[in-house]
């Protein structure tokens, strides 16, 4: 492969969700040495980086997104020492290991925030946001709604008018970048971390860092909040902060890689944070891909828990100008799911008929275009949405008011159980399926998330099926390691909205990827193969047939094939 290219650029990435992949202590909880007993399974993939989402200590208000102690291991993952283990372990068979840092905000029970509730003149009342209320402290300091349906702004605990400010639950206040103590302090929690041995971080909502000065009110109805991401997401002192940040780090460690979660970043906004010199990311992972069909969903209810289709020529679209915009720096995250979105293959694919082909399928659409694959630990054996089928078993703050609002519309409790199941992260993160047999191999107890025992969709059936979600899923990796697949050009093929099809191409090879992303058979005319070329099939699933001399491509529910073409 070209030496001159970043190395980050051949980057595969597995995601590990730990309190679900892996129980060795019986608790019923995934562990650090959970994740190490895998290893050999993660090589196996073809993977070289794990992303491994929070193990700091934490009340768990948000799973792990709320950090008590940023150097200190939570006790149901392990120990200190057992991190340093897997990171050994991973750097012996060629992978490395990046963690989740979270910038925006800390738990309430973080020691900082600890001593900026005892007093306004305390030192560390300055790493927090803090407002007077409007009218003696009686009314929150401004009309913005965060991410959790809550106000940004809660009362602090001291007789006056301050509230503090969290963009996401009360327990998760949000740091004060302006405060350079404070991008000190979490310079100091990476090195830390870097001087460990681990390869890099994953920079959760780091473009919420920098909120609008003044902390304008919207134009609403008095008494009403809504969200302001005009005025909390994107702003441009982000990459100056974050500038600072990673060429502090870099000038430790040159090597390390950077993931921005950049939810809701355009695609001018993800190459500013993708350069080294403005952001200093390598690559960004954005939720604007996918284009879900928002007319069929009921407007007085909340539309993210709405089980709709994916519209593919909106989603086409998308791609096609994210590959454009990204192809010098690597091209863009490639992903279906992650731990907070549904399952890959019952949110987009079909887990009922033609879950295999549907899951293959979609691995082949995503994964062979330009770009970093980021792949969610289980969608490579076709794992499908955890059921759950009582409301009280949700986690997700949301769940219980869009229920009752559904009920109070006339809807059955049927139709509201499903759509919240249907998109729910709770339905992503059900335990590892290792095998059929107790809790799926996951743990000896029942798993804290719940668990889908299943023949079949499991790692050791599929280990020894050839036809399985999991081989398919190794031979698009084997692929993707290819000059071919990393760094080759990217082409979008004309097709009507039944076919998804492109073309990479480097040196003296191209190929052509097209898949049908319907339940229908359909057909694709090839053009003709040039006189000095030699095409064929080199990946396919099930329902592919080359007909009318190997000039079109008939395609059953589902299918996909690769085809390759040779250059004299």
């Amino acid at each position: 492969m070209e030496q001159n290219i970043p190395w980050w650029h051949k980057t595969i990435l597995y995601q590990v969700y730990p309190m679900s992949f892996q129980d060795t202590n019986h608790d019923g909880i995934g562990d650090i040495p959970g994740i190490t007993r895998r290893l050999d399974y993660i090589q196996s993939l073809g993977v070289n980086m794990i992303w491994i989402n929070p193990i700091f200590a934490s009340p768990k208000v948000d799973n792990g997104y709320d950090v008590s102690n940023y150097m200190e291991i939570d006790p149901q993952f392990g120990t200190m020492q057992d991190v340093e283990e897997l990171i050994h372990e991973a750097h012996i068979r060629g992978i490395k290991i990046i963690f989740d840092l979270i910038l925006n905000h800390t738990s309430d029970q973080h020691p900082w925030f600890q001593e900026a509730i005892k007093s306004p003149d305390n030192e560390y009342r300055n790493y927090y946001i803090w407002r007077d209320g409007k009218k003696n402290g009686a009314k929150a300091p401004n009309n913005w709604e965060g991410f959790f349906n809550t106000s940004v702004w809660e009362k602090g605990p001291l007789e006056d008018d301050q509230y503090y400010f969290h963009l996401f639950a009360k327990e998760m206040p949000d740091l004060n970048w302006e405060n350079p103590n404070v991008r000190r302090a979490l310079e100091d929690v990476a090195l830390f971390w870097l001087d460990k041995g681990i390869d890099g971080f994953r920079l959760d909502a780091f473009i919420h860092i920098v909120k609008e000065e003044g902390f304008p009110d919207l134009d609403l109805p008095e008494g009403q909040i809504d969200l302001a991401e005009q005025y909390y997401s994107n702003l441009p002192k982000v990459n100056q902060y974050m500038r600072i940040f990673t060429t502090s780090l870099r000038e430790h460690f040159p090597d390390i890689y950077m993931l921005g979660e950049a939810a809701s970043a355009n695609v001018e906004l993800a190459r500013s944070y993708c350069d080294i010199d403005q952001g200093g990311c390598n690559s960004v992972i954005t939720f604007r891909y996918f284009t879900m069909d928002e007319e069929a969903k009921d407007k007085r209810l909340n539309g993210n828990m709405q089980a709709t289709k994916l519209l593919y020529p909106e989603f086409e679209a998308n791609m096609d100008e994210w590959q454009r915009a990204m192809a010098d720096v690597g091209g863009p995250t490639l992903y279906w799911s992650n731990h907070d979105m549904a399952r890959t293959v019952s949110r987009i694919g079909n887990d009922h008929i033609y879950r295999d082909n549907s899951a293959k399928m979609l691995a082949t659409l995503m994964y062979l275009q330009k770009g970093i694959p980021v792949i969610y630990n289980g969608e490579e054996i076709g794992m499908k949405n955890l059921y759950i089928d009582a409301i009280e078993d949700f986690k997700s703050p949301e769940a219980q008011g869009f229920y009752e609002k559904a009920l109070e519309l006339g809807y059955t409790r049927e139709w509201a159980i499903h759509n919240i199941r249907e998109t729910s992260k709770d339905s992503a993160r059900g335990g590892m399926q290792w095998h059929d047999g107790d809790y799926a191999g996951f743990s000896t107890v029942e798993p804290w998330s719940g668990v889908n025992v299943e023949k079949k969709y499991n790692v050791k059936d599929q280990m020894m099926d050839s036809e399985s979600i999991l081989i398919h899923y190794k031979k698009i990796l084997d692929l993707k390691r290819t000059e071919l697949f990393c760094i080759g050009d990217y082409r979008l093929l004309p097709t009507d909205a039944n076919i998804y099809a492109y073309e990479r191409e480097y040196s003296n090879k191209a190929a052509t990827i097209i898949c049908n992303v319907t339940e229908e058979m359909q057909f694709y005319d090839l053009p003709p193969v040039p006189e000095n070329g030699y095409r064929r099939p080199i990946l396919s699933n099930e329902g592919v047939r080359l007909i009318k001399g190997g000039n079109t491509v008939r395609l059953g529910p589902y299918a996909a094939v690769v085809l390759l073409t040779d250059y004299e």
